[in-house]
């Protein structure tokens, strides 16, 4: 061992530091005493290593047998005949030994309610690095909103941003130290048991050993080793060697995941081990807003959530070879706005595609499926890994965040806040934490709490997260409505003054997932769905003019035989002769019964003012500008329309004037010569077609509404498409309440009293 450094081990660092004790010694006092610097006395006492000789030195100081503490030296090194070490030769035979460890600890992956463990390499996508950290930029609320969302509610998207997304493989090569930050569930692990496959399997950096250390786990080992020891001993034993001459890639997994009490010494562990072997590449995870960690030759960047084209990718390696075709489960998704938001995050996407394989389908009441959703990150992520989390407010159970999100969720929602500052957080957090069981009174005390219990709400469950400095957001807007929904339902457990609160926002668009998510999630949504019907109902209430048309729509709908329920005859002539959004009407009368294919030979009458309607549809549009009819097809055309009318067993006056418009619409093949002769006479033809509309079928009439007029009826008949929805979102509602709230659908208000006091 002659020339050679030697290192104490564990056991003999206790021996020493007891000699210490019982010489009445400081590290400071025995540099002194051998007349060397504290430096490497520092060293010896913390299992570094130091010259031999000051080694024995030291020990014969202390009165200890040098040979009794010394850690055992790492196998010798292979050599070439000029004496110098062949590391590659050494790196290929440590990656042959570890090569069976590395695919049984990373090669799968089971997550959630999976029944069985499933390949990496069969479900893994390309994770992409955000390099600047998210909660780090410095942007106001207005910009945020101009970063984030869009002019369409609907496709408000909280979790967009323009920010350069890098492939993560490609941020490895570029940073020899990396932090990789992330949400709960952003695919943080999997990654770096992906980096560990591909460097094992010769397609990353095929040059180095991968060394993969579960930080949890090093952190609650027995004896409490370096990490120098734990992975000699854990991982493969001699592997020192490849780590002193720089080839190894060192995978920490979960910095976040590590017990409070440890979490000094652990830090200590990674500083001086990668300052020790700073030629080696170095990987860590860690949650973002876990704590304020200090690694500063570690590059920090951010797990970018999933675009649309990773979730595809994700789909089509899950769905491979299963029942359920991938591209029916992203249709759905298309057709979902909500839910798709969810599945930007790995961990939910998950969930959403083990549900999906369940049914085939997404539930109806979705409000469960965000529930399981919840239930994943503020419960089952952590407890399936047995990861107890440092509770910062012993008080704040589960239940307790989940009512102060709500809480949060509906203040800011009523004001129309998807952002908001970081202090506004923290008051909303200390107003509700100061009426717990034995709470501080201490009005500094209850600010510094409810920074801690901010953070944690974040760093713990990723619900509410930071978009910049000091501005944070839900997660998701999907959460943000459930846990505003919830705050009607269950924090205030569906009070008169609640639900009153909840059905003043019908007419607003915004809170359209709130009403249904609320539906969906009472024990009985019969009381909730009476005063949403009678909101509506008092839209129209006081216009004579629109009370007439609705009693018009009534008498109409009564006037033909059909086989459909009696709202969703109403709600055709309503569309009808509104020109409201055809396709609108379509999903609002097949949600009552109403065949969605519209098969109109079962009843002569809506047969014919359904082709009529598209008769006077075009010709309205073509009246207006011929720049409309070019892109029509020619299948649509007004020729067609009146064919398939004058196919019907008509009155024969009726079908004889029919006949007669026909013929005097000029040949469709020469376009330029029909819109010449519709420039000359379009109008006039459609006048005539309306007035025989009118005395024939009783449609057509031009009721002449103001533009106040058009928008309550606008809001009355979104509001009803709401409350059908909401009566076929799978909600609890009696059959009493339910055949009431059909049979009075769209009805004047003077019939729906009479119809009151009959139920």
């Amino acid at each position: 061992m002659t020339g050679r450094s030697l290192s104490c081990s564990p056991e003999g660092i206790q021996k020493a530091k007891k000699a210490l004790i019982r010489y009445s010694l400081t590290q400071k006092t025995l540099a002194e005493a051998l007349e060397v610097t504290r430096q490497p006395i520092g060293k010896f006492f913390t299992g570094k290593p130091v010259d031999r000789n000051l080694f024995v030195q030291i020990c014969d100081r202390l009165d200890l047998e040098w040979e009794e503490i010394v850690a055992e030296p790492a196998s010798e090194p292979e050599v070439n005949q000029d004496n110098s070490i062949d590391i590659d030769a050494i790196a290929q035979t440590v990656r042959e030994k570890i090569k069976p460890l590395i695919q049984k600890d990373c090669g799968t992956m089971r997550v959630l309610d999976m029944t069985q463990p499933i390949g990496l390499n069969d479900i893994y996508t390309s994770v992409n690095i955000l390099e600047k950290i998210t909660g780090q930029q410095r942007l106001g609320i207005d910009e945020l909103l101009q970063q984030y969302t869009s002019e369409d509610f609907d496709h408000l998207r909280l979790n967009r941003t323009t920010q350069k997304r890098v492939p993560g493989l490609e941020a490895v090569e570029k940073y020899s130290k990396l932090m990789i930050l992330g949400k709960p569930g952003a695919g943080k692990t999997t990654f770096l048991k992906y980096l560990a496959i591909q460097c094992i399997g010769g397609e990353f950096q095929a040059e180095r050993v991968p060394i993969f250390v579960t930080l949890k786990n090093f952190a609650e080992t027995a004896n409490k080793p370096g990490l120098l020891q734990y992975i000699s001993e854990e991982v493969i034993n001699p592997i020192q060697d490849v780590i002193t001459y720089g080839r190894a890639l060192v995978l920490l997994d979960g910095l976040d995941e590590v017990r409070e009490e440890d979490s000094d010494r652990i830090l200590k562990e990674i500083r001086e081990f990668s300052d020790r072997f700073p030629n080696n590449h170095f990987v860590m995870t860690c949650r973002i807003a876990a704590k304020e960690y200090t690694f500063e030759k570690f590059t920090e960047v951010e797990v970018a959530d999933f675009d649309d084209e990773q979730i595809a990718n994700f789909t089509n390696n899950w769905f491979k070879d299963k029942a359920v075709k991938p591209e029916t489960f992203i249709k759905r998704l298309e057709d979902n706005n909500r839910i798709k938001q969810l599945a930007a995050s790995p961990l939910l996407l998950t969930l959403l595609c083990l549900a999906f394989e369940e049914s085939g389908d997404f539930p109806a009441n979705r409000s469960e499926l965000y529930k399981e959703g919840l239930d994943a990150l503020l419960k089952k992520w952590d407890a399936r890994r047995g990861i107890q989390r440092y509770q910062i407010y012993k008080k704040l159970s589960i239940q307790r965040k989940e009512d102060l999100l709500s809480k949060m969720a509906l203040t800011t929602f009523e004001r129309s806040e998807y952002f908001f500052k970081q202090k506004v957080a923290e008051q909303y957090i200390t107003e509700y934490i100061r009426n717990l069981p034995d709470a501080k009174t201490d009005e500094e005390a209850l600010q510094l709490d409810s920074e801690q219990v901010l953070r944690s709400i974040e760093h713990h469950h990723g619900l509410v997260v930071a978009r910049a400095k000091r501005i944070y957001s839900f997660s998701h807007l999907t959460f943000h409505e459930y846990f505003t929904a919830r705050e009607f339902v269950v924090v205030r457990q569906s009070s008169e003054e609640a639900l009153q609160n909840l059905v003043s926002h019908i007419t607003e668009k915004r809170w359209r997932e709130v009403f249904l998510l609320a539906v969906g999630m009472s024990p009985s949504a019969d009381r909730l769905l009476l005063l949403i019907k009678e909101k509506i109902d008092f839209i129209v209430a006081d216009d004579q003019r629109l009370q007439q048309f609705l009693l018009w729509v009534r008498e109409k709908s009564l006037s033909v035989k059909f086989s459909y329920k009696p709202g969703a005859v109403r709600a055709f002539y309503l569309s009808l002769s509104h020109s409201l959004d055809f396709s609108r009407f379509l999903d609002f009368s097949s949600s009552l019964d109403f065949s969605s294919s519209l098969d109109f030979s079962l009843d002569l009458d809506l047969s014919l003012n359904y082709y009529l309607f598209l008769s006077l549809g075009l010709s309205l549009c073509l009246s207006l500008s011929l720049e409309v009819f070019r892109p029509l097809d020619y299948d649509l055309s007004l020729s067609l329309c009146f064919s398939l009318c004058l196919d019907l067993d008509l009155d024969p006056e009726l079908k004889n004037l029919l006949q007669k418009l026909q013929e005097q619409l000029p040949s469709r093949q020469d376009r330029q010569e029909f819109q010449k002769w519709w420039l000359a006479n379009g109008k006039a033809w459609c006048e005539e077609l309306r007035e025989v509309m009118i005395k024939y079928r009783n449609i057509g009439h031009d009721w002449q509404f103001s533009n106040e007029q058009k928008e309550l009826l606008k809001q009355y008949y979104d509001a009803n498409k709401l409350l059908v929805d909401c009566l076929n979102n799978d909600c609890y509602v009696s059959l009493k309440v339910r055949q009431q709230i059909e049979d009075t659908l769209l009805l004047p208000i003077a019939e729906i009293k009479q119809r009151q006091q009959q139920y």
